[in-house]
C-alpha cells in the first residue's frame, strides 16, 4: 500500500511558490473512494475496531503494516457513498491529514507535501497557508503538528508490527464473501494474528505484550475480525436488485 496512494499530485510545500494559496475545507471524500483499505496507527484502534475490519499485509517496502479493510474490490470504498460522504462515525487519521502528507526524502530526511490537484486548494478562499511575512499560519501550524503526530505514532506501530512478526505471530488469510445473489469475493494477501501461536507464548514474552499495551492492540484486532461482515452487508446493499423475469403471457385460443 503506498502511503501517497490517493494523492494525485503531491508536491513539496514551498514557502514562495505556494505563499497565496489557500485551502477550502470540504466534506467530500471523493479523493479518497476508490481505496479499498487505509493504513491505520496503533493508537486509532481503540475507535477503529468498533466499525473496520483489522488486518495486517505487507507493504511496498516489504514492512507489515496494519489497515483497515474498506472494501472487497480493488479500487472501492464502501464507507464513501454516492455523495461523496464518509458514512463511518471514525475517520482514519489517514484521511484527515489529507492534502498534506509527509514524504520520504533522499537522505532519509522528511517533507511536507500538498497534493496540488485537491479540488480546495486556491488563491480565495478558505484557510491561508502563509501569512504576509511568509510565516506559517496557525492553520498550517496545525496541520504540520498533526503530521508530526502522526509520524511518531507510524513509527511506534511499525515496532509492534515487527514484533509480531518476530514472534512468529503472524499466518495469512484469504477472506471470502458470499452475496445473497449469488456472486462471491475473495480479498487475499492479508494477515491475522493466529490465536493459538498467541496462547502457546512463553510467558515472559506474553507479559512483554502486556506491558507494553501490544496485547490490548491485538485483542482489539482479533475483535475486529467481526466486521468483516460489515463489508459484505454495505455491499449487498449497494447492489441493484436483481428484476423478476416477466411472466409469460397466456396463449390466446
Amino acid at each position: 500500500m503506498s502511503d501517497t496512494m490517493y494523492y494525485e499530485k503531491p508536491v513539496l510545500l514551498d514557502r514562495d511558490k505556494h505563499r497565496k494559496r489557500r485551502v477550502k475545507q470540504s466534506n467530500s471524500f471523493v479523493f479518497a473512494k476508490k481505496a479499498n483499505s487505509l493504513y491505520v496507527a496503533g493508537v486509532e484502534f481503540n475507535e477503529a475496531c468498533k466499525e473496520y475490519a483489522i488486518v495486517f499485509t505487507r507493504g511496498g517496502n516489504g514492512k507489515i503494516v496494519p489497515v483497515v479493510m474498506l472494501g472487497l474490490r480493488a479500487r472501492e470504498n464502501l464507507f464513501v457513498d454516492d455523495e461523496d460522504r464518509w458514512t463511518g462515525k471514525y475517520i482514519p487519521a489517514f484521511v484527515r491529514r489529507y492534502p498534506f502528507v509527509l514524504a520520504e526524502l533522499p537522505g532519509q530526511a522528511m517533507g511536507v507535501c500538498i497534493d496540488e490537484a485537491f479540488a480546495g486548494l486556491n488563491d480565495k478562499e478558505g484557510e491561508a497557508l502563509f501569512d504576509g511575512k511568509g510565516n506559517n499560519t496557525p492553520f498550517l501550524q496545525n496541520a504540520l503538528d498533526f503530521l508530526q503526530q502522526y509520524q511518531r505514532e507510524y513509527l511506534r506501530t511499525e515496532v509492534f508490527c515487527q514484533r509480531l512478526e518476530q514472534s512468529g505471530l503472524l499466518m495469512e488469510m484469504n477472506a471470502k464473501a458470499d452475496l445473497t445473489d449469488g456472486r462471491s469475493f475473495t480479498v487475499s494477501s492479508l494477515m491475522v494474528v493466529d490465536e493459538k501461536k498467541l496462547i502457546e507464548l512463553p510467558d515472559a514474552a506474553a507479559l512483554s505484550f502486556f506491558r507494553s499495551g501490544e496485547l490490548h492492540l491485538i485483542s482489539m484486532h482479533l475483535t475486529s475480525l467481526s466486521n468483516m461482515r460489515v463489508l459484505v452487508d454495505k455491499m449487498a446493499a449497494r447492489q441493484t436488485p436483481l428484476q423478476p423475469a416477466p411472466k409469460p403471457k397466456s396463449a390466446k385460443a
